[in-house]
């Protein structure tokens, strides 16, 4: 009989589920939800197969050295020690001759923890490094919510239940986030009124009310015409607006020009939807705008959240249960503040992780020469994937720390293993719901897999420097940070804590962290700081429909139900559930190419091509198609060959949904 522990997932997802894990004789054996996280309760499939993603037989457990040429897949097995004096020895001779910022460093999102900042107090030591600024996944819309509230944070997801009105924008939960289709669906059933707006036909568009398909990159457009209906109709909460809004005025003689027949031109949805929307925002209070992150990962994505945004401020749907606006939740995230030793000059955040790959070609003076990657998988995950992968072709030396010898891992001339999660104990917060949680050490590291702690403290002694930063204890020094916060590792071991500065409706002192301390419906930063109007405006996508005659289709990239980004690739169950790449196409775009369900296709275009096969789809507009994303090489290609390497309008986030392409028969 086995003993149950409580732990969470760490995975780059919005749930953060917590979990109560079966452990018999050191090892796995099942894994439940926790009842007393009230958010989650039960996990997603991913989470359910963690047993067979710690036991997988290709899981890595010893370090391996590349044999033969980079990408052949020729390995040797090498002990801890040869691994470490190889990479000491690189290390030394790249410092002494380049200078460290000839050190590439990048750590993905692929596994969160407080812990993971330890990675500084090895490289702050070292001197230096040259790394990334901006983010791959949330960065243009979080910049965008922070323009008009001055912060990154909503109610309670359980308030959901409070609401009359639900606009789902731009997310499919059913997908990426199952526990908050339960509230969605129990909110529904209780008489709420369900909008979805989406490119593609989700789940929950066949329990909508309203089901709305703006193309591709026009949801900004969308947010204003929809304020300019509400505005010029009155349809505002005007006591609102005047106690709590800053720059209704200006942004009132401005938002004219968008009209409800360019709206409606623009967005190809009917005027008479639009306005279907508008009077149900009128009409309905409590409601709320559950906006996902697929509609800021365009060249305006910024603009667009910025925009989207205000609609809740003026219809006066903010500080009330049931109201507001859901993009990102930051309310349970704390700095533990691990000790760090002094932070060196030399450390070149000099590229934009969006455009890695032309940072890695451009980057001089000195030029990189050197990688190390960990928490991530940018041969899969990052843009423009081709010219990535020829610019880690042009660096001496590459090292991998994975669990898994995933397609990056595969370019790499060291592999060291990864931890998994049961490993090494971690505390994890979430950008959903509000709790605090334990990532606790369950067994022992499987085999003679190392923390990542424990590597960069080795690597730290063989190079001479000051290991007290990087301690062998690192649950006493986790315990002594939590302390400082009116916490303890013992109090998350009895189940997870609802953080005890966050509010369960956001906003209801009518407080703003923005500079006239009201919602800016205008922003003079967006001005400063980014060189964009202090009124919202829509661009259109640097790279759309109709903008490259050779590329008719807008390719949109969606998250998978069996995968969080590239991980689970390796996980027997998961696949088993699998029918690999297939792209979503419309029919009258699979005739106009003489293509049938289920037949082999190569997707392309100037940057690559990417194999798949057809699958015919009536939730799809023509001239839309839409593929999951996370797909290695070796199963047909990564989605972001396709991508370009382009930095959203604001945030330097990525812009990986302008993208076109055209799609032949394979053979």
């Amino acid at each position: 009989m086995g003993k149950k522990y409580r732990t969470s997932c760490p995975r780059n997802c919005y749930s953060t589920c917590s979990l109560l894990v079966t452990v018999e004789d050191g090892r796995v054996t099942k894994i439940e939800g926790d009842p007393l996280q009230l958010t989650t309760r039960q996990p997603c499939l991913k989470g359910l197969s963690y047993v067979e993603q710690v036991y997988s037989p290709e899981r890595l457990v010893y370090p391996l050295v590349r044999k033969g040429q980079r990408g052949g897949g020729q390995w040797e097995k090498v002990s801890w020690d040869q691994a470490l004096e190889m990479i000491v020895d690189k290390l030394k001779v790249i410092r002494e001759v380049s200078g460290p910022e000839a050190v590439f460093y990048y750590a993905g999102s692929g596994s969160s923890g407080a812990l993971n900042k330890l990675a500084k107090a090895f490289w702050y030591q070292y001197g230096g490094y040259t790394g990334v600024y901006g983010d791959l996944c949330w960065s243009a819309g979080l910049e965008g919510e922070r323009l008009v509230y001055g912060e990154n944070r909503h109610s309670d997801p359980q308030d959901i239940l409070n609401s009359k009105l639900l606009i789902l924008w731009g997310k499919n939960p059913s997908y990426t986030n199952i526990q908050e289709t339960r509230w969605i669906l129990d909110a529904v059933e209780s008489g709420t009124k369900l909008v979805v707006i989406d490119p593609f036909k989700n789940p929950l568009a066949e329990v909508a009310d309203l089901f709305l398909q703006p193309r591709p990159g026009t949801d900004g457009l969308l947010a204003l015409t929809i304020i300019q209906e509400l505005i010029l109709d009155g349809g505002y909460d005007r006591e609102f607006v005047q106690n709590y809004c800053q720059g209704f005025s200006e942004l009132k003689a401005e938002i004219g020009a968008y009209s409800l027949a360019k709206g409606a031109e623009g967005t190809g949805i009917l005027a008479e939807q639009i306005l279907a929307l508008v009077d149900l925002f009128r009409e309905i209070k409590p409601a709320r705008i559950i906006s996902g992150y697929g509609l800021q990962r365009y060249t305006n994505g910024g603009e667009t959240v910025r925009a989207m945004a205000l609609i809740p401020a003026l219809t006066g749907n903010i500080g009330i249960p049931g109201g507001g606006w859901n993009y990102a939740n930051l309310q349970s995230s704390f700095d533990l503040e691990i000790p760090l030793p002094p932070e060196p000059e030399r450390i070149r955040l000099s590229i934009p992780v969006a455009r890695m790959a032309s940072g890695l070609h451009e980057t001089t003076d000195p030029a990189l020469r050197m990688a190390w990657i960990e928490y991530g998988n940018p041969l899969v995950s990052n843009p423009n994937v081709n010219k990535l992968k020829a610019g880690f072709g042009k660096l001496e030396f590459i090292v991998v720390v994975d669990q898994f010898i995933t397609d990056t891992a595969a370019q790499a001339d060291l592999i060291l293993p990864a931890k998994s999660m049961f490993e090494q104990t971690d505390v994890v917060t979430s950008y959903w719901h509000s709790y605090i949680q334990i990532r606790d050490k369950l067994i022992e590291p499987y085999a003679g897999i190392k923390t990542e702690p424990w590597i960069y403290r080795q690597l730290a002694l063989r190079m001479g420097y000051d290991g007290h930063w990087i301690p062998e204890d690192t649950e006493e020094l986790l315990d002594k940070q939590l302390r400082t916060k009116g916490l303890s590792l013992e109090m998350l071991r009895q189940g997870p804590v609802y953080a005890p500065w966050a509010n369960p409706v956001v906003y209801c002192d009518y407080q703003f962290e923005t500079p006239s301390g009201k919602i800016q419906l205008v922003s003079s930063e967006a001005e400063a700081i980014w060189g964009l109007t202090r009124v919202p405006h829509y661009r259109p996508p640097v790279e759309s429909n109709g903008s490259d005659e050779r590329y008719p289709l807008h390719l949109v990239t969606i998250h998978p139900r069996g995968r969080i980004h590239s991980q689970f690739r390796s996980n027997r169950w998961l696949n088993e559930i699998s029918q690999g790449p297939r792209l979503k196409m419309n029919i009258d775009d699979a005739i106009l190419r003489s293509l049938k369900n289920g037949d082999p296709i190569i997707i392309y275009n100037d940057r690559g091509k990417i194999n798949a096969s057809v699958e015919i789809s009536w939730g799809l507009n023509s001239g839309v198609v839409v593929i999951e994303e996370g797909w290695w090489l070796r199963e047909g290609g990564s989605v972001d060959v396709l991508s370009e390497d382009r930095i959203t309008d604001l945030g330097y986030g990525t812009a990986f949904h302008d993208c076109l392409v055209e799609v032949r028969k394979d053979g």
